[in-house]
């Protein structure tokens, strides 16, 4: 593909754009310096934000220049949700999530070259600004009748809490961000999410009132959600994080070697950096071969390689085989082994106990006596080791990094003790 809104097209990365024509000529006479922002309302991004981590990098290796913000002061305030009010958090955790989520964008970007990507925050222009200036310089051009229409607004004026002012005024601080990367930085694209696009327009709109002659663009993603129309990245824990201590490596790769059949394609078209002929292979061997997972494999190896380097994902690629038998569990290292066994049906025991008790009590089987019969038909294992007699009960030596027993059921159904 040589015209690059095509190519983003095809894999999806475009739901909604101000003017396409205008925008493919933007990128065909390039480069174009773009922003995207980020808020510092965790001590993490999480995998919903690798949309816009990973568009940032395609355009980049397209040839134009990303500005990656995040934000020290719309951070202090809250992007309005659909719901509810934000927890405002203490300025100064503020300022450490900053500095954990630059940590986390910037190795996704070239910060050398002739389109080197630069960190931006909007604390910076924010910072030294009074009430007064803020209202005349900026709240000036706002419309109100146009910001009561934007979905995050309208949604919390129709429900019971309403809205606070300091959310509803959002929407000007964000579009400062996009005036402001203008005039220092020559910005004239400003991408993010389509759950975003009031918020991106009212930068666009900010810049035409104040720098009429100015040429600016928006374009969002697509809201990404899963098969069973709930939120992307979202799982029964909660939200799965890029960072390795608030979600494992192993826990990472397992979200996406276990994503349903209807999402994958799209989930590779947005986010890997494989050819379009690669990723038509995948989407047809997941039609005639779905059982093979080879687009989830795929996937999950790519991105865990990209968020986690290729020494963790190999050594969760090596965890998810040890557990089914087709490598050694000892050899893998005692962090690796724990977070694989977070992902299992666990038990917590104080001294080892007859296998068929564990079984029953970890709820690899309804009853001992169950337990029982999958030990005489041979479908019992303590680290993948056949377990031969129904009085079993592991020794120390059995031990995995001297606490950890790996029980089976069969072929797939698997559970974690912890002895001590």
């Amino acid at each position: 593909m040589t015209d690059f809104v095509d190519e983003l097209k095809w894999r999806g990365a475009i739901a909604l754009s101000t003017d396409e024509e205008a925008l493919r000529k933007a990128f065909a006479d390039g480069p174009v310096t773009f922003y995207c922002g980020f808020d510092p309302t965790a001590a993490s991004l999480h995998v919903g934000h690798l949309v816009q981590v990973l568009t940032m990098r395609r355009l980049q290796l397209a040839g134009h220049r990303p500005l990656a913000l995040v934000g020290g002061a719309t951070g202090q305030i809250g992007d309005p949700r659909p719901t509810a009010e934000r927890t405002l958090n203490d300025p100064a955790v503020i300022a450490e999530w900053v500095t954990r989520l630059r940590g986390q964008i910037e190795p996704f970007l070239d910060f050398e070259g002739g389109n080197a990507a630069v960190m931006v925050n909007n604390l910076d222009w924010t910072a030294g600004m009074s009430a007064i200036e803020f209202l005349r310089d900026i709240g000036k051009h706002f419309r109100v009748n146009k910001m009561l229409t934007k979905e995050s607004v309208a949604r919390r004026l129709e429900s019971q809490e309403g809205i606070s002012y300091t959310e509803f005024s959002y929407q000007l601080l964000q579009g400062m961000d996009f005036l402001e990367l203008y005039r220092r930085h020559g910005c004239v694209l400003q991408q993010g999410g389509s759950d975003q696009w009031g918020n991106l327009t009212a930068g666009l709109d900010l810049i035409h009132r104040l720098e009429p002659h100015a040429s600016v663009h928006c374009f969002a993603t697509p809201l990404m959600t899963k098969a069973d129309g709930t939120k992307f990245g979202k799982t029964e824990g909660g939200a799965v994080w890029l960072d390795p201590e608030m979600t494992s490596p192993y826990a990472f790769y397992q979200f996406w070697l276990n994503a349903d059949d209807k999402d994958i394609a799209t989930y590779n078209r947005v986010l890997s950096f494989k050819s379009r002929e690669e990723l038509e292979e995948l989407e047809k061997l997941t039609e005639e071969r779905p059982q093979a997972r080879a687009a989830q494999r795929s996937l999950a190896e790519e991105l865990t390689t990209l968020v986690h380097g290729a020494g963790q994902c190999a050594a969760v690629i090596a965890a998810s085989k040890a557990l089914f038998g087709q490598g050694e569990l000892a050899e893998l290292d005692e962090a690796t082994l724990r977070a694989a066994f977070a992902e299992l049906p666990s038990l917590k025991v104080a001294e080892p106990a007859p296998v068929v008790d564990l079984m029953a009590e970890v709820g690899l089987v309804a009853s001992k006596s169950a337990a029982r019969r999958t030990v005489k038909e041979g479908g019992a294992y303590v680290n993948n080791v056949k377990v031969a007699s129904e009085d079993a009960v592991p020794a120390a030596a059995d031990l995995l990094h001297g606490r950890w027993l790996l029980l089976r059921r069969g072929k797939r159904n698997l559970a974690a003790v912890e002895i001590g």
